[in-house]
């Protein structure tokens, strides 16, 4: 019980804090992923990929339905932000020690946890 207590709570930790994100980005858009992208060499239509990684995903992972593969899905959208953003910060400590990309593998390894572990009892759909 206590295993499916845990699953729960990591759920809805990882995808309620990504579902935060992924509001930001409905209420301000997503220039600046296009950006990103395109400065990539990739076509700009591939942001919106963001909604389905911060939105979608996020969603399914907090209801507990689909859990790993929506997990999945969190986690590859982690790796192309770490990619995009803050590769140059995988090496790098903040001013108060932290690493510089501790948020995004907390995201990364959390949503790894949930592919590997599971729903639990909790779900709408337990896997």
């Amino acid at each position: 019980m206590q295993s499916n207590i845990a699953k729960l709570i990591l759920r809805l930790m990882i995808g309620g804090m990504m579902f935060l994100h992924g509001l930001a980005k409905l209420s301000h858009g997503i220039d600046f992923i296009k950006g990103l992208v395109a400065k990539n060499g990739l076509p700009d239509f591939l942001a919106f990929g963001v909604y389905i990684g911060e939105v979608l995903a996020p969603l399914l992972i907090i209801i507990g339905f689909k859990s790993r593969l929506a997990a999945g899905v969190v986690a590859f959208n982690m790796i192309v932000a770490i990619y995009l953003v803050h590769l140059n910060d995988i090496f790098m400590l903040t001013n108060t020690g932290a690493w510089a990309v501790e948020t995004q593998m907390f995201y990364l390894f959390g949503s790894i946890c949930i592919v590997l572990l599971g729903s639990g009892k909790y779900a709408a759909k337990p896997d």
